[in-house]
């Protein structure tokens, strides 16, 4: 238990220092300062910085998708509904502390091993394999329109992710509100006109 813990400290250390510094720019002495340790104590729990790297990705992704997972194979529940649990859920992640990693995962992609990145990737389809079937869904079903899912998979994610780059509670919107208003303007252009 106390090694999950240190491991925890950690990667949020580390998940704000790339962020503030960037990956590049952030070396195992900084991750070690931060923490309150010798560089070589960080290196008891992780072998080098990708991996830091690679766990704060794995983590964020396996968070966004965990609250949306059964979404895949769930015909009961409106596509409506599903839509706004997936916005919802995304948007609390992106918008709770792990937020210091704005835009982490589009430019630190590059620095990870195949192998790595094949993972974080297989994730993010696994992700958007979800919102399609969703949307898709929601067209058999008559809910919505016939549009492009893949594409408006794209646009409802990007929605919710670029809300890092200016999001702040004193900006007059709450989580709650942003959340609503994202899901009301997806929905909007999901659904057939009268």
């Amino acid at each position: 238990m106390a090694i999950k813990t240190q491991n925890r400290r950690i990667l949020d250390k580390a998940r704000a220092l790339f962020w503030k510094k960037g990956y590049m720019s952030t070396s195992m002495r900084d991750i070690a300062a931060a923490y309150g340790c010798k560089p070589a104590n960080i290196y008891n729990f992780f072998p080098n910085k990708e991996d830091i790297l690679f766990e704060v990705l794995r983590e964020e992704m396996e968070q966004i998708i965990d609250p949306i997972r059964h979404l895949g194979e769930d015909d009961g529940t409106s596509p409506e509904d599903q839509l706004r649990l997936i916005i919802v859920s995304h948007l609390k992640l992106t918008l709770s502390y792990r937020r210091s990693a704005k835009l982490l995962f589009d430019v630190s992609l590059d620095n990870l091993s195949r192998p790595k990145r094949k993972k974080i990737v297989d994730l993010r389809d696994a992700y958007d394999q979800i919102i399609r079937q969703v949307i898709r869904r929601g067209i058999d079903s008559g809910s919505f329109r016939e549009i492009d899912e893949k594409l408006a998979g794209f646009m409802i994610a990007s929605m919710i992710t670029r809300t890092r780059l200016w999001y702040h509670p004193k900006k007059g919107v709450s989580a709650e509100e942003l959340a609503g208003f994202i899901f009301e303007l997806a929905v909007n252009g999901l659904r057939l006109k009268k």
